[in-house]
């Protein structure tokens, strides 16, 4: 049997906003009803059919590292940026302020390595990193029952659109209904073609293959380096 290939997909945001019930309801098409609050990072693992349906159809893993939120760890966070294919930027529908913070994970992520002599951007600014980075990325926010699709959409339109920024998609999840991802739904389908513009800019950037739908978006280009990355 042929070795599988895999992408490394990070999943970031405040503490407690649901990373680590998203993290499970992808990997596993159901929810968690007693998840634990992750320390350092914890890796789930998701097989993805590339293209399906379509003759480039293909298996790949999908690694979904959960990193711990907490600003405690911010400085130690950095070892798990290396090697990065794709994003999801998470946030909970019901604190704006889990929002507005993803301009500083943002600005974590590209940062990655930090340290001593590294120049450290505290914000996202448009202006600043337009261009700078060409990692697909995707915004979710959690806690959908409790916040409601009006209160959702007004989140977005008070605290500033970063998704629409970068060109990228966004969706909202009750992350306890294991209906959230339900097969053809819009939430799936968006999460799909986002883990197959991953797996494309990955493995099929230079094969010829026709480009996906995500290539009428922003392009991104990635700073990540690629370096052995290693848990606690």
């Amino acid at each position: 049997m042929a070795a599988i290939d895999k992408v490394k997909v990070l999943l970031v945001g405040d503490s407690g906003v649901g990373k680590s019930c998203l993290t499970h309801l992808i990997a596993h098409n159901e929810p968690i009803h007693n998840p634990s609050w992750t320390v350092g990072c914890s890796v789930e693992v998701k097989l993805h059919e590339f293209r399906e349906g379509t003759q480039h159809q293909k298996s790949y893993f999908i690694e979904l590292w959960d990193i711990g939120g907490s600003s405690n760890h911010r400085s130690t966070r950095s070892v798990f940026y290396n090697s990065v294919h794709g994003i999801i930027f998470v946030h909970d529908l019901t604190n704006r302020k889990s929002q507005q913070n993803l301009k500083h994970w943002l600005a974590e992520v590209l940062n990655k390595e930090g340290g001593k002599n590294k120049q450290v951007y505290d914000e996202y600014d448009n202006e600043q990193f337009a261009g700078s980075t060409m990692i697909p990325m995707i915004f979710i926010g959690t806690k959908l029952d409790l916040a409601g699709e009006k209160r959702a959409n007004g989140i977005d339109k008070g605290g500033g659109d970063i998704a629409q920024d970068w060109g990228a998609d966004k969706l909202y999840l009750d992350c306890r209904d294991g209906r959230s991802l339900s097969p053809g739904s819009s939430a799936s389908v968006k999460l799909s073609r986002f883990f197959d513009k991953v797996i494309e800019m990955r493995f099929h950037r230079h094969d010829g293959m026709s480009p996906s739908i995500f290539d009428k978006r922003r392009p991104f280009s990635s700073p990540m380096s690629p370096k052995l990355y290693m848990t606690d």
